[in-house]
């Protein structure tokens, strides 16, 4: 007589029960909180009001989709450069009401792009759409977007910042070296040992054991967590017109369409590995491509109306939920809640910000690499021959521009006839059109050609 094996994990629809979702909504939160902070720092918005608008994006993301793409948003790298042109931010200096006001109209037209882009996919289907966007040039684009913060995961983990490692800083065994260390194994290894409950936890403990050796060894202000009041009002600022920053910051929606369907390929193979293991329905992610883009940018002009940055669902939160089989939409809408809440608790706040940078980016060592995995994943299961002459130039193409340009150029910004181009953004517009070329038929070719 065989024995079924217990399968542990939530598919997109299933709730787990009270506890245990508010400890897996805790884990979502601790790694979007790094990133989405650190773009309302770099862009001149305010932080309190970035948290507020990540978590209502994500509601409003997960209405409009009907709760059936289990998606975190979270504030967008993509677009540092072209609204840093409108507000002139210095690091971590709220710009004036004046300026992220245009930006947000800006952010705003950039929403209405990936609406139109939505409807389009949804009126020809994902076919139409895979000979734009195959996943030669999806799975190439999970690559770089997970490898390109290798970096920046790496200089904090040895506490320097990216500036500082680039310019050739001394490599030694420090504390926070120490502390990311232990988060890094420690979260590889609760995932890959733990059994049950706790196997959907790894980045949590992990996380929660560097913390505890960070505060034995004094990197922790706890003083800092009550610094302020203990309820603010996040600072809400309404969109004004302004055609500069629509020209500015539009653009990029076009370039961030790639990675939103590269991170629903990735969602589609591991929620339905999960799916077939439970002997579930297989659910069809991937032809929700168009709704997911119409998601997106609604989630951008929510976000933007109250002030908050253009967003991103975050490689970060598909990462842990590929970790622990943990897929459910409860733990997403969850996750937004309390980052809401959190906009208006400054003892909340202060003390997520008081985990150190090590802590964080040691989780991230692994973080980004499972983004990157994944990226491998989607050729994989797509059976893409690598032995095409057509598909090794898109995909080394798309390698090479994406992770070259993150790393030597400042942010990430490839330098072309005076203006500058985000490298991810570059290199997926590269590879699409580079695809697109390819694919036009030459003649045929004679045999023994």
């Amino acid at each position: 007589m065989s024995v079924q094996k217990l399968v542990f994990g939530y598919l997109p629809e299933e709730r787990p029960p009270a506890w245990k979702l508010l400890l897996f909504a805790l884990q979502q939160i601790l790694v979007m909180f790094p990133a989405t902070v650190l773009v309302a720092l770099l862009t001149g918005f305010h932080v309190s009001t970035t948290i507020f608008a990540s978590g209502l994006a994500t509601l409003c993301f997960i209405f409009v989709t009907k709760g059936k793409i289990p998606l975190y948003y979270g504030s967008s790298f993509s677009y540092i450069a072209a609204i840093v042109s409108i507000t002139g931010a210095q690091f971590g200096v709220p710009a004036s009401d004046t300026l992220i006001s245009q930006a947000q109209f800006g952010i705003i037209a950039s929403g209405l792009v990936s609406i139109v882009a939505g409807l389009i996919v949804s009126r020809f289907g994902l076919k139409s759409i895979e000979k734009v966007l195959p996943p030669t040039v999806t799975g190439s684009i999970a690559i770089v977007i997970g490898i390109s913060l290798a970096g920046t995961a790496m200089a904090y983990a040895f506490g320097f910042d990216t500036a500082t490692a680039m310019a050739g800083g001394a490599v030694q065994v420090s504390d926070a070296w120490i502390v990311a260390m232990v988060t890094l194994l420690s979260t590889i290894l609760f995932s890959v040992y733990l059994r049950g409950v706790w196997s959907q936890l790894p980045i949590l403990l992990g996380i929660l054991v560097g913390y505890i050796v960070a505060a034995c060894m004094g990197m922790i202000n706890f003083n800092a967590i009550w610094t302020g009041e203990v309820i603010s009002v996040p600072h809400f600022t309404l969109p004004t017109i302004s055609w500069e920053a629509v020209l500015a910051i539009m653009p990029i929606a076009i370039a961030t369409i790639p990675e939103s369907t590269a991170h629903l390929f990735q969602l589609d193979i591991y929620v339905n590995d999960l799916a077939d293991k439970k002997g579930k329905p297989r659910q069809d992610i991937a032809g929700k491509l168009g709704l997911n883009l119409i998601g997106d940018g609604i989630g951008d002009i929510v976000s933007s109306l109250f002030g908050g940055p253009a967003g991103t669902n975050y490689g970060e939160n598909i990462s842990t939920m590929a970790i622990t089989k943990n897929f459910s939409v409860w733990v997403l809408g969850g996750a937004a809640i309390i980052t809401m809440i959190i906009a208006f608790f400054s003892p909340i706040a202060n003390a997520v910000n008081t985990i150190p940078s090590a802590v964080i980016n040691g989780a991230c060592i692994y973080l980004f690499g499972v983004i990157g995995a994944q990226g491998v994943a989607i050729m994989l299961n797509r059976k893409v021959d690598l032995f095409s002459a057509k598909n090794l130039a898109v995909i080394a193409t798309i390698l090479v521009i994406g992770l070259g340009g993150s790393y030597i150029f400042k942010d990430g910004m490839i330098p072309v006839a005076g203006l500058k181009l985000p490298a991810i953004a570059t290199a997926s517009l590269f590879g699409i059109l580079l695809n697109l070329l390819l694919s036009i038929p030459m003649g045929k070719k004679s045999e023994g050609e």
